[in-house]
This record gives C-alpha cells, structure tokens and sequence, in this order.
C-alpha cells in the first residue's frame, strides 16, 4: 500500500511541474522585465535614448539627409545584432531587404532614421524573436542593432 501511494504522490507531483506555468510571464510582465534590461543597459554604459510606447528604444548617433523609410521601403543596411552582453549574434555589410519583410522592432525603429543615419535600436523581445526566440537567439530576448541606415528607396 505504501509504494501505491508513493508511486501516486510522484505522479501527482511529476504532473504538476510537468503542467507549471508559474515560471512563464504575461505580454506585459515580459515587456516590464525588458524594458528594466534595456535602461539598465543604457545606464550602465552612459547612454541617452529615445523611447517609443511600444518599449523600444532608439539612438540616432547621426541623422541622415535623405529619406525616412517606410515598411514599403527597400533599405539597404549594414548592422551588427547583438545582445546586452555585446555578443554578437548576426552581421551584415550593405544588405538589401524590404523593411515590411524585417523584425517589428525594425519596422517600428527604422523610420525615425532618415537615410544615411546611424545609431542603434535596443528591441524588447516582443518585438524580435519573441517567446521562442531564433537559431542562436533565446527566447524573451532583448536585441540591440548598431546599424546604418545606407540607403531608402521606394517602388
């Protein structure tokens, strides 16, 4: 009788942290805990930024003369992705794309930059990769893109 008890706590207990969702958070405590990892960021290196209501925060380091872009925009851009820790996770020199085709928080960050512009984008994870994240990308990850914003064109 002991061991069908026992073998029924384990089971019981097994199931529960099997079916425990305590450690996932809402839409917004995610975006709460994102948001504190990027100003953390920003003041740890001294760093001023714009922020939009959506979390995302942004840093022009040198306006353009051109064209803002829209999501119907081909852009050419060369970046690097990194993460809070400055390790980077992705590169890329002149490269061409429609910017409706890229990440939210590309499509929401890029039209402050007018073409020729350089700066940064600092993503709450909402607004990248989200929960499930990317290849080398963890979920509920915050991005941050130092990017130049080459050239705007529209079709």
């Amino acid at each position: 009788m002991k061991k069908i008890l026992f073998l029924i706590t384990f089971l019981i207990m097994l199931f529960a942290a099997c079916n425990d969702d305590t450690d996932s958070l809402s839409y917004e405590e995610q975006l709460a805990v994102d948001i504190q990892k990027i100003e953390d960021y920003l003041e740890a290196n001294n760093l001023t930024a714009e922020s939009l209501e959506s979390g995302l925060h942004y840093i022009i380091e040198e306006q353009g003369t051109g064209d803002y872009p829209t999501e119907d925009s081909t852009i050419m851009v060369s970046y690097a992705g990194l993460f809070l820790n400055e390790d980077t996770f992705d590169a890329g020199d002149s490269i061409e794309m429609v910017l409706g085709s890229t990440i939210l928080g590309w499509r929401k960050g890029l039209p402050k930059f007018k073409e020729g512009a350089t700066g940064h984008l600092f993503i709450p994870s909402s607004m990248g990769y989200g929960v499930y994240g990317d290849g080398a990308i963890p979920g509920n990850t915050v991005l941050h893109f130092d990017l130049h914003l080459i050239e705007v064109s529209s079709d």
